[in-house]
């Protein structure tokens, strides 16, 4: 059994003891960032479809090669408006909404033979100077902007809190607040992505049911792609 295949074995078996434990599904997001469209069609054959990307073009040239296995590709990096065409155009969910520029350009450039785009807004759950998300004050202005667009669906919420803060849950017993309160005035709000490799466990006890796991899956990255953008 090669080591992707004992790797994913071992999560799905920590993600299933964890879902029994807190009692509600959870889906796995292999996070594919800078391994190869091969490396992805392996994971694959092990039973995966859901993948997360950060780089758009990067993503664009593994779905173009990989379009025949009808993988569901999130983009889980941060979003220029030059961007959303492509990302449009390519993915099935975008999780790292937190501005209406992005919510309106993304809607301009879906096109309507795909249907709706799937969208979560990225909250910075710890005010994080310079980093990517938007307040919790700001979720509820962005849902109503995603909700007001026709090609988009709301989904959800998604964070990467300060490491500090997610090995304790605090950070993530926050968003789950957030999530119930969004549940509350939009019907198909369903997904809360959060918890990646090292803090998984402690996520999905607060409420998470999409992880976005990379290295545990694939791999430490090598020094050589930890540049790659």
């Amino acid at each position: 059994m090669s080591n992707l295949a004992q790797n994913y074995q071992r999560l799905q078996n920590a993600l299933t003891a964890c879902a029994d434990q807190c009692g509600h599904k959870v889906r796995l997001l292999a996070v594919s960032k800078t391994k190869s469209a091969d490396q992805v069609a392996a994971c694959h054959a092990l039973g995966q479809m859901a993948f997360g990307e950060n780089y758009v073009q990067e993503a664009v040239k593994k779905i173009t090669a990989l379009r025949d296995l009808k993988l569901e590709w999130h983009l889980i990096g941060p979003l220029q408006s030059n961007k959303c065409p492509e990302a449009a155009t390519h993915f099935d969910w975008v999780q790292t909404i937190d501005r209406e520029k992005i919510i309106k350009a993304l809607n301009e450039h879906r096109p309507e033979a795909l249907g709706k785009l799937n969208v979560l807004i990225q909250v910075n759950i710890d005010a994080e100077p310079g980093k990517s998300g938007c307040l919790p004050a700001e979720i509820k202005a962005l849902a109503l902007h995603i909700a007001a667009c026709r090609k988009l669906r709301l989904r959800g919420l998604m964070t990467i809190p300060d490491p500090l803060h997610s090995a304790n849950g605090l950070a993530f017993a926050r968003m789950q607040d957030l999530f119930k309160q969004l549940q509350e005035n939009h019907s198909e709000v369903d997904t809360l992505s959060m918890g990646m490799s090292d803090d998984f466990p402690v996520a999905i006890a607060h409420g998470a049911n999409l992880v976005r796991i990379g290295s545990a899956l694939f791999g430490a990255r090598s020094p050589q792609s930890q540049g790659i953008s």
